[in-house]
């Protein structure tokens, strides 16, 4: 990679200056010298040869490895009507954790009148060993996820299954669910699962069965503590034992509860804000007080939190310091519940009510004070809170959430701004929707109205080594601060070479100095870990029940698409019972268990009484009558839709690239989901088509058709559908009520998820 011109240039605009390529920080104006690695999407043996330099920036290290040597500059980025390739890429930017995000392209001429264009995509997974010592730099593509498999420990292993399990849904969903089946584009860095780019769906998508087959591989080198439980999980998504992502995630979940017994985690949080050159008073708030230091144990609790005030001196920091008493009372409720007693969806729900209730009385406060528009007080959040061998991230607004590790530096957080909603919505690149004008506008915050309106993004991330979670207000965060200095500043706590009282105190001096525009808050979360691989083997328990109850998985966002975005809510609705059940809260737990004991010690003693019971000689008080009332059901309608219920339709229902629906046809709801692709309520419904007399069972099914007279020009119909709740009501489709004999019992498997296209024209 020997190249006189291979030179990194200062992305300072005032400045640019050229330096080595071994320079961390530039040698005229000390400015952090980002090296910004790119995979870049080809089809031909490489993209050039190493060391040669494309379109007069792009340094060639490996053969699809490039380096930007003017990271100050933007990046040329596709046309917008040539975006559609890549708005799989864009609407899975909340799972850019492991989805790699597009940086720009390149045009090469290939030696006729054509150029061949050269999709970049940023971050990809690489292992970057120390410098060697003629200070040359290497860098090698993480190992595929086959190949690191053997050297792993069970946690791990699990691990990368139980990521690959919450991602199946959202990439199957944009029709790239072929990616997590290709060993050379699934990499991983440290504990992460990384994608080195996306491999589009044939015609037919795989479905989990097949995602079986590729973990079925995976058994013969399985750690001896999870070998039979991975075969077991294997053998069931095959044999469709498993048939959802939220069982499979639900059984993933078991296993890592029992490999979590063998980690003993340590826990350190400090906090730190300050009000910064340029403010006249600190908007900001934090949880712990500003410069306390917790540890858990001996604390029962470790919970960090980060709020940044909206309103200016007449609410602000009132916003903010109410959000933080209102959540911590909230939480410490949570919390008394015994971790083997907690459901990681329930308490990420829980999570987000404690948020809605935040918002309410802030919101209350507003109203109550009659401040309207920009008047109203308001605050964004960001929250950390470790649960064993877990991590729970809760935010609304733009204060980030990172992830340090000894392998990089991750923004776990998506802020709640423009720029980033035009790239959910598939319209943008992220590096141009940032330079518009009103890129960095918040679309939600807490106070701002009722929390009906409010969608907190929620997340849980398995810890398996150790971490740091930096909380931060945009004191910091903006500029791509974190992203300049963590290796400097923050890694070497991890590395046992920093205190992390001082590291706070920097991060603060860095960003008054660096940047000094606002208030700044930060919190560092320091989770460490023991591990020893347990001696016991852990089975897979697979619920025989379980396919009787629909389920929606997706991790929750602000965008609500997961991730596919993620404001879906994990949860198990029985078919009988109307979508907005919810299961209870974890504070009612403990209280509930000894309702229960107590009744059913009321109930025994009440049989001991009874004439007919297990000792009729014992008096029997009069029994008092008392009148039964029987609650009546809710009215089922497509404004309560919900997974299991009939709809009919009255009218022929058009899809695209599929035969139409007829009048009277029979349609069995899988889940409902909210599209981020319409408007703000509307929900994509997935449903199946159930046979009848009068249609056919769909082609590519191997059940026999109910009947054998089928009209000839009748097309067979597809298995499954996909529309949008807004449609549903367009053309004007009736529900089946409980009392009415299901049309769709003969059929007892459902069906994966359909894919989008099956929309109306």
């Amino acid at each position: 990679m020997e190249n006189d011109a291979a030179t990194l240039y200062c992305p300072n605009e005032n400045c640019q200056a050229a330096n080595p390529l071994t320079h961390k920080f530039c040698q005229r104006c000390s400015t952090p010298l980002p090296k910004n690695y790119l995979w870049a999407v080809v089809d031909g043996p490489s993209v050039g040869s190493p060391g040669e330099i494309l379109a007069d920036r792009y340094l060639v290290v490996d053969k699809f490895i490039l380096l930007d040597t003017k990271p100050g500059f933007l990046a040329l980025t596709p046309e917008l009507e040539n975006l559609q390739p890549l708005r799989a890429y864009l609407r899975l930017i909340p799972y850019r954790l492991h989805v790699p995000q597009v940086y720009g392209v390149i045009f090469i001429a290939d030696g006729s009148s054509h150029e061949r264009e050269i999709l970049l995509l940023e971050k990809p997974p690489l292992f970057k060993p120390p410098l060697l010592v003629d200070d040359t730099i290497q860098v090698y593509l993480g190992s595929e996820l086959t190949t690191a498999w053997r050297d792993a420990t069970s946690m791990r292993q699990l691990n990368w299954l139980w990521q690959i399990a919450h991602l199946w849904q959202p990439l199957a969903s944009e029709g790239v669910a072929s990616s997590l089946l290709d060993s050379s584009v699934l990499r991983v860095e440290g504990s992460l699962v990384r994608l080195l780019d996306l491999r589009f769906d044939s015609e037919i998508s795989p479905e989990l069965p097949q995602l079986g087959e590729f973990w079925q591989q995976l058994v013969h080198e399985a750690k001896p503590a999870i070998t039979e439980f991975v075969e077991q999980v294997s053998l069931s998504l095959i044999q469709g034992e498993i048939n959802s992502t939220d069982q499979l995630i639900t059984v993933l979940d078991q296993g890592l509860a029992q490999l979590g017994r063998s980690q003993t985690p340590t826990i350190k949080i400090i906090t730190k804000t300050d009000t910064g050159p340029s403010r006249q008073r600190n908007e900001d708030a934090c949880s712990p007080p500003s410069g306390t230091l917790i540890s858990k144990p001996p604390q029962p609790t470790a919970l960090a939190i980060v709020c940044d005030g909206i309103g200016g001196h007449e609410g602000g920091n009132v916003a903010s310091n109410l959000a933080i008493e209102t959540i911590q009372q909230q939480v410490q409720q949570l919390t008394k519940v015994p971790y083997d007693h907690i459901d990681p969806s329930l308490l990420l729900n829980d999570l987000e009510k404690a948020v809605a209730i935040a918002n309410d009385k802030i919101s209350q406060r507003n109203d109550s004070e009659n401040r309207q528009g920009r008047q109203r007080m308001g605050t964004t959040l960001v929250m950390a809170l470790p649960v064993a061998h877990e991590m729970y991230i809760t935010h609304v607004g733009d204060s980030r959430a990172y992830w340090i590790t000894r392998q990089g530096c991750y923004q776990v957080t998506l802020d709640d701004d423009v720029a980033s909603r035009e790239v959910r919505l598939g319209y943008a690149i992220y590096r141009d929707a940032v330079q518009q004008s009103s890129a960095g506008s918040l679309v939600q915050a807490l106070g701002m109205g009722p929390s009906t309106s409010l969608h907190p993004t929620s997340a849980r991330f398995m810890l398996d080594e150790d971490a740091i979670f930096l909380l931060t207000s945009d004191g910091l965060s903006d500029f791509d601060r974190v992203e300049e200095y963590w290796e400097t500043e923050i890694l070497p706590i991890l590395l046992g070479e920093g205190n992390i009282a001082n590291v706070a105190d920097r991060l603060i001096e860095i960003a008054n100095t660096k940047n000094g525009h606002d208030n700044v808050t930060i919190a560092l979360v320091h989770y460490q870990v023991q591990y020893w691989e347990p001696e016991i083997t852990i089975k897979a328990f697979i619920p025989e029940s379980y396919s009787a109850k629909t389920v929606d998985f997706a991790s929750r966002a602000a965008d609500a698409s997961l991730l596919g975005s993620p404001n879906h809510k994990t949860q198990v609705i029985p078919d009988t019972e109307p979508a907005k059940n919810r299961q209870l809260p974890l504070q009612w737990i403990v209280p509930l268990i000894f309702v229960v004991i107590a009744g059913s010690l009321g109930l025994f003693v009440k049989e001991l009484r009874s004439p007919s019971g297990l000792f009729p000689f014992l008096p029997n008080p009069t029994p008092t009558q008392k009148p039964t009332t029987q609650a009546t059901p809710t009215a089922r309608s497509l404004d309560n839709l919900s997974p299991g219920w009939v709809i009919q339709t009255n009218k022929e229902i058009p899809l695209r690239n599929k035969p139409s629906l007829p009048p009277g046809a029979f349609l069995q709801v899988i889940n409902t989901n909210p599209n981020p692709k319409s408007g703000s309520g509307n929900l994509s419904v997935s449903m199946r088509v159930c046979p009848s007399k009068n249609t056919p069972t769909p082609a590519n099914t191997n059940k026999p058709a109910v009947t054998s007279s089928i009209p000839p020009n009748l097309k067979p119909l597809p298995e499954t559908v996909l529309l949008e709740l807004s449609q549903l009501k367009s053309f004007g489709v009736s529900v089946l009520q409980s009392d009415v004999p299901n049309p769709c019992a003969t059929v007892t498997q459902p069906p994966a998820t359909p894919s989008a296209d099956t929309s109306p024209t």
